[in-house]
């Protein structure tokens, strides 16, 4: 049996040549002046269903004619219709719990931080009972039920953010069952809500930390009472009248009005033998004005149409979306138009489209997908997968961007999803060839695989790889991973959904044009190639893409 060192390895995995026509070269000059642009104040953050969502429409759509690009939207058109229900909520009228010694009030942002997915006049609670579910996860294949047959109807459940493994320590039976450090699905805030509403809960409440999380309160109360989803039929709505976070300090104040221990209780919830524990003596009741509109959003679609086999597709995808207008900031900014989340990434988007589009024809059709709606849940993305343009099994990958670096030139690239696709393997070689080696993400604990927009693949069983500048602290040429680490810190403490998530002079895209180039560059190599990527043994996609017959 021949070894070969890992130096070896790479060395010929960098010399493996990439064919020309899958040579991809993004410019930092254009890349720089389309977000200054995406992310300057007439775009109006970018809020979907404004005056910023029609300027940036208009701009995409102007930038893609320019390049040559033909539409890929449905009848023949750049845009696809994606129906938004938009949801603000009011000034509470009532927002308490009452506890055994009397009323707790409770203010939103400061303890609590709820919205709505309802097309309700007002989301009203009364008096519901409370009760703790733990990491509240079903999951029959891991032998877990946090449930145990408790009926949660017309009550508020409470939920532990992540998996019931995250925090255990080496010994515990659950270590490991959920992936250790590494975020499941059912980890995921979104699958807690879900969950809740199949039970028939009227509210849902998960107590925040910030490592389970991932982020800070502040980028828990960042939406500003404001939420989306998709238009909904009656049948389909969630019985959650209110859904979102209790802050941790406010969590173990409410615990202990019952006579619980929080920090007791979370170690119970980490033994497959937990039980639903409610909060003796403990109602929430909440009357809270809400203004619920249609907003008509949409995605943008183009494409280059394959030579020889235009029916199979490689998309590309970023999404558009930011925040909109907020409060003003320290410096008077009101616009958290997220230039680098991700105004970059429509930038990068749009020099892999150049690149491409400079080139002979590929073989396979490439579409290029500017979604909507990303940051209100993956929306656009979610919604074109239930209404493909391209059947999901002739789609042959996803390949996302959504945040990338700004602190200069790296010696690695960071994998997001170890172990899911082939992908990873393409990532390895083609990266070697800029002289990077791939990182494994640094912090899976976050759960980043399902919270981009490729994720809505995903679930279809088409094959993904996003790339995401705060999956891992980079290994900068200057400064190494330390230097990584604090412009993830300073990012994600500071600007993330904020207002100073804006161009700088301070930015070096040297490591953004490298992440570019290496997605554009495997892209291509699939546009031009006949090869099918294929979910590893393992992953939880793998029989959906097995049932869908793609690559046949």
């Amino acid at each position: 049996m021949i070894r070969t060192s890992a130096r070896a390895l790479a060395l010929l995995l960098a010399t493996t040549a990439i064919p020309a026509s899958a040579q991809i070269a993004a410019d930092p000059a254009r890349i720089e002046q389309t977000v200054r642009t995406l992310a300057s104040d007439s775009f109006e953050g970018r809020a979907p269903g404004t005056r910023g969502e029609d300027r940036t429409l208009g701009y995409l759509v102007a930038r893609f004619e320019a390049l040559g690009l033909q539409p890929a939207g449905p009848d023949g058109g750049w845009l696809q219709k994606v129906p938004l229900l938009h949801t603000r909520l009011g000034t509470p009228a009532t927002l308490r719990f009452d506890g055994p010694r009397g009323a707790m009030p409770v203010e939103q942002a400061k303890d609590l931080y709820v919205s709505t997915i309802r097309p309700d006049a007002a989301a009203r609670i009364t008096n519901a009972p409370v009760v703790f579910v733990g990491y509240g996860v079903t999951a029959p294949e891991r032998q877990w039920d946090d449930f145990k047959g408790v009926d949660l109807k017309g009550k508020v459940a409470v939920f532990l953010v992540n998996d019931p493994d995250f925090s255990a320590e080496k010994g515990e039976p659950v270590a490991g069952t959920f992936g250790g450090r590494t975020m499941t699905y059912y980890g995921r805030w979104t699958y807690k809500f879900e969950e809740a509403a199949r039970r028939g809960a009227v509210g849902a409440l998960i107590v925040h930390d910030t490592p389970g999380a991932g982020y800070g309160w502040n980028v828990v109360i960042s939406s500003g009472g404001e939420n989306y989803d998709i238009v909904r039929k009656s049948d389909d709505l969630t019985s959650v009248a209110l859904q979102g976070w209790l802050e941790g300090g406010a969590a173990t104040r409410l615990f202990a009005a019952a006579g619980l221990d929080l920090a007791k209780l979370r170690i119970e919830a980490r033994k497959a033998s937990f039980r639903p524990v409610p909060l003796e003596g403990v109602r929430f009741t909440a009357d809270v004005p809400v203004s619920a509109e249609q907003v008509d959003s949409y995605n943008v679609l183009a494409k280059i149409p394959g030579s020889e086999r235009p029916d199979e597709t490689v998309m590309f995808g970023a999404h558009w979306d930011a925040y909109g207008a907020g409060k003003p900031d320290a410096k008077g900014r009101i616009y958290r138009a997220g230039a680098n989340d991700d105004a970059l990434g429509i930038a990068g988007l749009l020099e892999i489209a150049r690149s491409i589009k400079a080139g002979p024809a590929p073989k396979r059709s490439v579409v290029f997908a500017a979604w909507t709606a990303e940051e209100r849940g993956l929306l656009g993305s979610l919604y074109y997968t239930q209404h493909p343009v391209v059947p999901m099994a002739k789609t042959v990958a996803n390949l996302t961007l959504d945040i990338l670096q700004t602190a200069g030139l790296a010696s690695d690239v960071v994998l997001v999803g170890k172990g899911q696709n082939t992908l990873e393997d393409d990532m390895a070689r083609v990266a070697a060839t800029q002289g990077r080696r791939v990182t494994p993400e640094g912090l899976p604990e976050r759960g980043l695989f399902y919270r981009a927009d490729h994720f809505s693949f995903a679930k279809q069983g088409v094959p993904t790889l996003l790339l995401m500048g705060i999956a891992g602290a980079s290994d900068l040429k200057q400064g190494g991973v330390a230097a990584g680490q604090a412009w993830i810190d300073a990012y994600t403490g500071q600007c993330y959904h904020q207002a100073c998530d804006a161009w700088g002079p301070d930015w070096n895209l040297a490591g953004a044009v490298q992440d570019i180039d290496l997605l554009g560059t495997i892209g291509a190599e699939l546009a031009n190639g006949t090869a099918w990527p294929t979910w590893k043994a393992g992953s939880e996609f793998k029989a959906v893409r097995e049932r869908s017959g793609a690559g046949n």
